[in-house]
């Protein structure tokens, strides 16, 4: 699988005026001398090695990027990587890094996050994040389950779910991470698989080329707790069959090329037969679409948890404005005067002849 309109390594336009390194960079510059600590076999690892391979093409300093993580397995990250990092508190992840990205624009910005963090005590803060196109990439590691807290189901847990808090079933309906973001109007929305190293980097660098809010939900084994839970897409027998690629400007097609997504009569999305309907009736992928309503129907493919069929790449990327650019030109136009020479409101507003007493 490849993704589209890939960046030219270094030139990430989500960090104009960010100092640029001095020169070339390896993976190792950005590995930490910490003790990497998972249970063996989770997919974190290859997450990591993936990113550390990565930052170097960005082409910045490591003093210059940050990752801030919540709370979770995943949350380890930025012990992990030479580079500036935050382990912060439950969920609010995506606020904190709202406030590096607004008032520090020379940082490239990260957020490390799961299923867990992300979607139950976060939820609220991740939604706002994506809603108001701030500059940062936000990972999003999904395993369906509570890792750190050891087994319990969490908001992307299948229906009847059998875990140490829903002996009998989970009766909850799950989170879809992609359909909530792109209800969100996330400005980039893509899907990608911790063992496919190559699909990974690419959606990578594409997330950080982009200039606004970017979430990458990253399917990602627990080899402890929800050990196989994506079977379906990783066993060489059934993901040509369960994995439907999504490659901006090309058909959507799948199975050898014999099943495509066409429209439905109810407007949404379905499968179908290439030969039955013709490779002419088949849905081109258009990742720029400014209306998210396709790419939400096709993110509804995957449905309630179950993985026999589920889209994989960038769903979503458009350009729209972003929170923090905005901020910082107000407090510019705040700070000058009509002809753009410096005039401090704040100061004129405490020293100025309008006071009053209160009794």
């Amino acid at each position: 699988m490849t993704t589209t309109d890939l960046p030219v390594p270094g030139l990430r336009s989500g960090t104009e005026g960010v100092p640029a390194a001095d020169g070339p960079q390896t993976s190792k510059e950005f590995s930490s001398d910490q003790e990497v600590r998972w249970c063996p076999g989770c997919g974190d690892y290859a997450v990591l090695k993936a990113v550390q391979s990565f930052l170097p093409d960005l082409g910045l300093r490591r003093e210059n990027i940050v990752f801030v993580s919540g709370i979770g397995c995943s949350s380890r990250f930025p012990y992990y990587l030479d580079t500036y990092g935050m382990h912060s508190i439950h969920g609010r992840a995506p606020s904190i890094a709202t406030g590096i990205a607004t008032a520090r624009e020379d940082l490239s910005v990260w957020v490390v996050t799961g299923d867990g963090d992300a979607l139950s005590i976060g939820g609220n803060h991740l939604i706002h994040a994506l809603r108001r196109n701030v500059n940062m990439t936000i990972l999003l590691f999904n395993n369906r389950i509570y890792g750190l807290t050891k087994g319990q189901y969490s908001p992307t847990s299948e229906a009847g779910k059998v875990t140490k808090s829903t002996p009998m079933g989970s009766v909850d309906h799950p989170f879809n991470p992609v359909s909530l973001a792109l209800g969100a109007e996330a400005s980039f929305v893509a899907r990608t698989i911790d063992s496919d190293r190559k699909h990974l980097t690419s959606v990578l660098a594409a997330a950080a080329a982009h200039r606004g809010t970017s979430l990458v939900e990253i399917y990602q084994n627990c080899p402890i707790f929800n050990d196989g839970a994506f079977d379906a897409i990783k066993d060489n027998d059934t993901k040509a069959d369960a994995i439907i690629p999504l490659v901006h400007g090309e058909p959507i097609v799948f199975s050898g090329g014999s099943r495509g997504l066409v429209r439905a009569a109810n407007g949404g999305v379905e499968i179908a037969s290439v030969e039955e309907v013709g490779l002419d009736a088949v849905l081109v992928h258009d990742a720029h679409d400014a209306d998210p309503t396709t790419a939400f129907a096709i993110s509804r493919l995957t449905e309630l948890g179950y993985l026999d069929r589920s889209p994989i790449g960038i769903f979503r990327q458009v350009e729209r404005p972003t929170y923090d650019d905005q901020a910082r030109a107000q407090v510019e136009t705040a700070r000058s005067n009509v002809d753009g020479t410096p005039h401090d409101r704040l100061a004129a507003l405490i020293g100025g002849g309008d006071t009053w007493t209160v009794v």
